[in-house]
């Protein structure tokens, strides 16, 4: 249990730091304090929206000054005795084996602190194993790299979506990143789409990924929880004001983890109701017939879209991929005339998912990005892949 506790203050510390380091490094480029995120010059740990947050706050710094304290105990005892009694000023050896009072004391002492130390944080480590009574439940999803969010229980229920870093600070990166003056206070932080919550609310957090393992770890909300495929575990949190909160996935996922980034918005019981419906008025008009006979037209219209938000982070817009990337512009699995090749791809990943899977994807989705490939940049095969032929791959 300590153990626990110790290693989460570790990365808690060290993730303050090095986003610490990340704001002074970017100080250059006119970059200002986050709110909910990091901050110039920033020595401490974020401020807390979330009472465990808190208790972990607190329990950081009571275990630093008590370490501190038993520290300069121990060291002005030695050295006070090897100033009060050296050689130099006449003093001998003494000249004795065991005793029943020391060791009782050195026993007695180390044990008290060791309480000391271990009734708060398994207070803390116990309140926040307990995922209990939640009134919001949402799936996060670690994936190479972005998040998928499925709301799963409570209101809300059925709403689903990928969130992804801006496509414009991604390119604002590949660009070699902000330009001298530039104000970009959310720097590889910003998402397309953000997980909204209500404030005051008790969310509960399953965590899971697709390819390797990932975390899911907000500062302000005191949560980091793993993603591991083929296993759920979960956590949770209460919001205590509204406002936008950051975090990034705090295990080394690949070679774009620094491209993966959390935003949660916690807003007002009434701003997230109406944020609610207009999700899910939107994925009812999402919403498509997989049976439906699209024109090619059409299809790589909506697959070009599909592409930018999905694949071109890893193959570029190009389609030319980079470095161990394979490229799709001339690759032999697109020009197949045979469609279940690609189609398998797509659903079930590829070396060793280095290609990850997208069974996330609508059947339309897929069809339709498969389509594009296939007709984009110098492919031109003329060849229309249905969304009806990837829901039969998927049986």
């Amino acid at each position: 249990m300590m153990k626990s506790i110790f290693n989460k203050s570790a990365v808690v510390l060290a993730s303050g730091m090095a986003w610490a380091g990340s704001a002074v490094f970017t100080a250059a480029h006119a970059v200002s304090d986050l709110a909910g995120g990091p901050a110039v010059n920033q020595l401490n740990l974020h401020p807390a929206v979330t009472k465990i947050a808190e208790e972990q706050a607190w329990l950081h710094w009571f275990m630093l000054i008590l370490c501190t304290v038993i520290f300069i105990a121990v060291f002005a005892v030695m050295f006070y005795s090897i100033w009060k009694h050296r050689k130099s000023v006449g003093h001998k050896p003494a000249n004795f084996h065991e005793s029943v009072t020391v060791e009782i004391i050195w026993t007695i002492i180390p044990f008290i602190i060791v309480i000391l130390m271990a009734l708060p944080a398994t207070k803390v480590v116990v309140a926040m194993k307990d995922t209990t009574s939640a009134d919001l439940t949402v799936k996060a999803t670690g994936m190479q790299w972005k998040w998928g969010y499925d709301y799963i229980k409570g209101e809300g229920e059925g709403i689903g979506f990928i969130s992804a870093l801006d496509s414009t600070q991604r390119e604002m990166s590949n660009n070699g990143g902000p330009k001298a003056g530039e104000v970009v206070n959310d720097y590889l932080l910003k998402v397309d789409h953000p997980l909204v919550v209500p404030v005051n609310k008790k969310i509960r957090i399953i965590t899971t990924a697709n390819d390797v393992i990932h975390a899911w770890y907000v500062p302000s909300l005191g949560v980091q929880q793993a993603a591991i495929p083929g296993f759920v575990r979960d956590t949770w949190f209460r919001a205590e004001k509204t406002g936008d909160f950051y975090g990034q996935c705090s295990q080394l996922c690949g070679k774009e983890h620094s491209y993966m980034p959390i935003h949660v918005k916690v807003v007002s019981a009434e701003d997230y109701a109406a944020w609610v419906a207009v999700e899910k008025k939107a994925l009812a008009a999402k919403a498509d017939d997989p049976s439906k006979v699209w024109t090619v037209q059409d299809i790589t219209a909506r697959g070009e879209k599909v592409y930018a938000t999905n694949c071109a982070a890893c193959h570029q817009a190009n389609g030319k991929g980079a470095g161990p990337i394979k490229p799709l512009d001339g690759a032999a699995v697109v020009l197949n005339a045979d469609h279940k090749l690609q189609i398998d791809v797509l659903l079930n990943g590829q070396n060793n998912l280095t290609m990850p899977a997208w069974k996330q994807l609508s059947d339309t989705d897929l069809a339709a990005v498969i389509t594009y490939t296939k007709n984009a940049w110098s492919n031109k095969t003329g060849q229309l892949v249905q969304p009806a032929e990837v829901a039969a791959a998927r049986k």
